[in-house]
C-alpha cells in the first residue's frame, strides 16, 4: 500500500526504514533491488527534485495540447464545415471525460502506483493528440474552390462569368452527385473522431495533476514543498500561452503542406478561404507529452522522504518571518498547497469507505456544504468568472479574425503574448496582496468586489470598438441604391454562376465585396508575379465601375488598427478578474468548518467544470451563430458561416462577457454584505473581558499570530 493521500500537512504513514523494506524490484529502475539507502540516493528517479522537474514539463505539455484546439477553432470550422455551436461543444468535450472520472480517480489515488498512473494518463493524452490530427490524413486534400473540376487548377476559370448559352444554369443535380453517401459518412466519421479524441484528452488528464501534487507533498521536506509546488505552478501556467503561440506559428502554414497541389496555391493567409496546418500543432504537442511521460514508468511507488531543507529557501523563509520554524504552515505553503486540496479533495470525505459507501455519503455531504452561504456565493461568482474565461479562451481568436479582419496566426499571437501573461500576473498579484497585507475575510471580499467592478467597467468601451459589416453584394442590404448590393444585379444577368462557390473579390472603388468573380461579371483572370508571392486580379467585370481589374480576397478593414487597443482592454480586464482568484479561494478555506475544507474545495472544482467550463463554450458558440448572415451549404446542410453581422457579433459576444462579469460582481457584493452582518453579530456578542476577539481575524497570519477560523 502506498501512502494515503491525507489532508494537507499530513505526513506519510511509513517511515523511511519501512519504505526501503517494502520497495520491490519493480519499483527500481533496471529491475534490481537496491541493497542500501546510498544506492537509492544515487538513482535520479529517487530524487523528488527530479520528479518536480519532470512533472513541470509534463503539465506544461499537457496544458499546451489541451489548449491548442482553442487556438485553431476557426480553422477547424472552415476545414470541416462546422458551426460555432458544434465547435464549442467539441471544445467542451475535453471537460466531459475529466469531470466524469475525477471523483473516482481521486478516490483510488491512495491505492495505486501514482507515478505509473500518471505515465499511463500522459500516454493516453498523447494518443488523443494523435487521434485529433487523424482527420487530416483520412480526408481528401482541401479544395478552397470547390466549384473547380478536379482536373483543373484550383481557383481558375470555374469562378468566372460564363455565358448561359454555353453553360446552363446550375441545378441541384451536380450538388447531389457530389454529396454521395461516402462523403456524408466520411464527414460524420471525422467529427466523431474529433469528439472521441477530446473525450480521451480529458480522461488522460485526470490523474496527472492531483497525483503529481500529492506525490510531491508526501515525499518532499515540509519546508521545501511550497517551493516545489510554486515552481510546478509557475511552469504550468505558461502552457496556455504556449498553446496560442504554437497555434500562431502553425496556422501560417498551409493545411496541405504535406501534399501541396502541382503548381502551388494562389492563396495568402489573409484570404478568407485560407486554412492553416491546424493538425501539425497536435502532432508536436502529442510528441512533447509522450517524451515527458517516459520517466514516470521508472519512478518508485514510494521514495524516502526528503530530509534536508534547501538552504536558500530557509533564508527566504527567515527573511519573510515565516512561522515554519514554529511548526505552522506559512502563507505561501498554505496557498501553494491549495491545488492539492482542490484536485484530491473528494477522497478526503472518508478515505476508508468502500466505493458504494463513498457514493452514498457524497450527496449528503454535498448538500450540507452547499447550504453554507459564503461558500455558495463564492462558487457562483467563480462560475460566472470561469464562464467568461471559457468563452473568451475558445472564441476570442475567431472574434478578432472576424471583427478586425486579422489573420488567425496574428490573433493567436496577440492572445498568447498579451492576455495570458496578464492573467498570470493578476493571479500572482492577488496572492501577494493577501499575504503581505494579511487581509481578513472582509478585506478579501472588498478586494474581490473591486477587482470585479473594474473588470466590468473595462468591458463598456469594448461595445464601441469594432469594425462595420462588409458590404456584400446579394447579402447585405442598405438604404440607398449602392451599386452591386441588390440581390440579383442586372449587370451579371447573362452569367451562369455556381451556387456553392466561394471566391471573394473586392471592388476597391465602392468597397463592395462579391462572393465570386462570376457574381461581379468578371470574365478574365490575371496573375501578377512578385518577388515571393503572386497576386490574383480579375478583369472585364461588368458590375464594377470601369470594369476592373479588382483584387482577389475580401476587402480590407478600415479599422484593423483598433485590435491593439481592444486587446489592451481585454488583457487589463483579464488581470483584474484574475486578481480575485486567490482572495476568493481563501474565503472558502476560512469560511467553512475545518473538517469540510478539503471537501468544499473539491466540490468547488467539480461545480466549476459542470456549470462553467462545459456549457460556456456551447453558449458562446450558439450566440455567435445567431449573428451569421450567410451560411455555406454542404450536401444540403448548413456548414460554416462565411459572413457575420459585425455589430451584432460584437454586441452579443461582449454582451455575454458583460453578463457573466455582472453576475460575479453581484455575488461578491452579497458576500461582502453577509460578512459585514456576521461581523456585527460577533461584535455584539463580545464581552469586555475578551477584547482580543473584537479584532478581525486575518486570512494570512502574521509572525506571531496563529490563524483561527471565523464563524460562517
Amino acid at each position: 500500500m502506498g501512502p494515503r493521500i491525507g489532508p494537507v500537512g499530513e505526513e506519510p504513514r511509513m517511515s523511511d526504514k519501512d519504505t526501503k523494506a517494502m520497495m520491490s524490484t519493480e519499483d527500481i529502475p533496471q529491475g534490481k533491488a537496491s541493497p542500501n539507502s546510498q544506492d537509492l540516493q544515487r538513482s535520479v528517479f529517487y530524487s523528488i527534485k527530479f520528479f518536480v522537474l519532470c512533472h513541470s514539463l509534463l503539465q506544461l505539455a499537457q496544458l499546451m495540447i489541451s489548449g491548442y484546439l482553442k487556438s485553431s477553432i476557426s480553422t477547424v470550422e472552415k476545414r470541416f464545415g462546422l458551426s460555432s455551436q458544434t465547435s464549442g461543444l467539441l471544445a467542451a468535450f475535453n471537460e466531459v471525460g475529466n469531470t466524469a472520472l475525477i471523483v473516482f480517480v481521486s478516490y483510488f489515488g491512495s491505492r495505486v502506483h501514482r507515478p505509473r498512473l500518471i505515465g499511463y494518463g500522459a500516454v493516453l493524452v498523447a494518443l488523443a493528440g494523435l487521434l485529433m490530427s487523424l482527420p487530416h490524413f483520412i480526408s481528401e486534400p482541401y479544395r478552397y474552390d470547390r466549384a473547380s473540376p478536379v482536373d483543373m487548377p484550383q481557383d481558375f476559370e470555374a469562378s468566372l462569368c460564363q455565358s448561359k448559352t454555353l453553360v446552363p444554369d446550375p441545378t441541384p443535380a451536380p450538388s447531389n452527385s457530389s454529396c454521395s453517401s461516402y462523403t456524408e459518412t466520411q464527414h460524420l466519421a471525422v467529427v466523431g473522431i474529433m469528439f472521441t479524441a477530446q473525450t480521451l484528452l480529458g480522461v488522460g488528464g485526470v490523474p496527472i495533476q492531483p497525483f503529481g501534487i500529492s506525490y510531491i507533498d508526501d515525499f518532499a521536506h515540509n519546508s521545501n514543498s511550497p517551493l516545489y509546488l510554486g515552481i510546478l505552478f509557475a511552469v504550468t501556467m505558461m502552457g496556455p500561452g504556449m498553446a496560442y503561440g504554437l497555434g500562431g506559428l502553425m496556422l501560417r502554414l498551409y493545411v496541405d503542406i504535406d501534399r501541396m497541389p502541382e503548381g502551388g496555391i494562389s492563396l495568402t493567409s489573409k484570404d478568407p478561404r485560407w486554412v492553416g496546418a491546424w493538425w501539425l500543432g497536435f502532432l508536436i504537442s502529442a510528441g512533447a507529452v509522450a517524451l515527458a511521460a517516459v520517466p514516470y514508468f521508472f519512478f518508485p511507488r514510494e521514495m524516502p522522504k526528503e530530509k534536508q531543507e534547501l538552504r536558500f529557501w530557509r533564508k527566504v523563509l527567515t527573511v519573510s518571518d515565516s512561522p515554519v520554524s514554529k511548526g505552522e504552515d506559512s502563507p505561501s505553503e498554505q496557498s501553494l498547497r491549495e491545488p492539492l486540496e482542490k484536485q484530491d479533495g473528494l477522497v478526503q470525505i472518508a478515505p476508508d469507505l468502500t466505493v458504494i459507501q463513498f457514493i452514498k455519503v457524497f450527496p449528503r455531504v454535498l448538500l450540507r456544504t452547499l447550504r453554507h452561504p459564503i461558500f455558495l456565493l463564492v462558487v457562483l461568482s467563480q462560475v460566472c468568472m470561469s464562464s467568461m474565461v471559457a468563452g473568451m479562451a475558445t472564441f476570442l481568436p475567431k472574434f478578432l479574425e472576424r471583427q478586425f479582419s486579422v489573420t488567425a496566426s496574428y490573433a493567436n499571437l496577440l492572445i498568447g503574448g498579451l492576455t495570458i501573461p496578464s492573467a498570470i500576473i493578476g493571479i500572482v498579484v492577488g496572492g501577494v496582496l493577501v499575504k503581505r497585507l494579511h487581509l481578513g475575510p472582509m478585506r478579501c471580499g472588498a478586494l474581490c468586489l473591486l477587482g470585479a467592478l473594474f473588470c466590468l467597467l473595462l468591458s463598456l468601451p469594448l461595445f464601441f470598438m469594432g469594425c462595420p459589416t462588409h458590404r456584400i453584394a446579394g447579402i447585405t442590404h442598405e438604404p440607398g441604391n449602392l451599386p452591386g448590393l441588390e440581390q440579383f444585379p442586372a449587370c451579371r444577368g447573362n452569367c451562369s454562376c455556381p451556387l456553392d462557390d466561394f471566391n471573394p473579390i473586392c471592388d476597391p472603388s465602392t468597397h463592395v465585396e462579391y462572393l465570386t468573380p462570376c457574381q461581379a461579371g468578371c470574365t478574365s483572370r490575371v496573375v501578377q508575379e512578385a518577388l515571393d508571392k503572386s497576386q490574383v486580379f480579375y478583369d472585364n467585370c461588368s458590375c464594377v465601375v470601369g470594369g476592373g481589374p479588382v483584387p482577389a480576397g475580401s476587402c480590407d478593414s478600415a479599422c484593423s488598427h483598433l485590435v491593439l487597443p481592444f486587446m489592451f482592454l481585454v488583457s487589463l480586464g483579464a488581470a483584474l478578474a484574475s486578481l480575485t482568484h486567490t482572495p476568493s479561494f481563501m474565503l472558502i478555506l476560512r469560511g467553512v468548518k475545518k473538517e469540510d475544507k478539503t471537501l468544499a474545495v473539491g466540490i468547488q472544482f467539480m461545480l466549476l467544470r459542470v456549470l462553467a467550463w462545459m456549457p460556456s463554450p456551447v453558449i458562446h458558440g450558439s450566440a455567435i451563430d445567431t449573428t451569421c448572415v450567410y451560411w455555406a451549404q454542404s450536401c444540403g446542410r448548413r456548414a460554416v458561416c462565411r459572413y457575420y453581422d459585425h455589430d451584432l457579433l460584437r454586441n452579443r459576444f461582449v454582451g455575454l462577457q458583460f453578463f457573466f462579469k455582472t453576475g460575479s460582481l453581484a455575488c461578491f457584493a452579497l458576500i461582502l454584505a453577509i460578512l459585514r452582518q456576521q461581523d456585527k453579530e460577533e461584535r455584539t456578542q463580545v464581552t469586555v473581558s475578551i477584547p482580543g476577539l473584537q479584532q478581525q481575524q486575518p486570512l494570512v497570519s502574521g509572525p506571531e499570530k496563529k490563524p483561527e477560523e471565523f464563524r460562517p
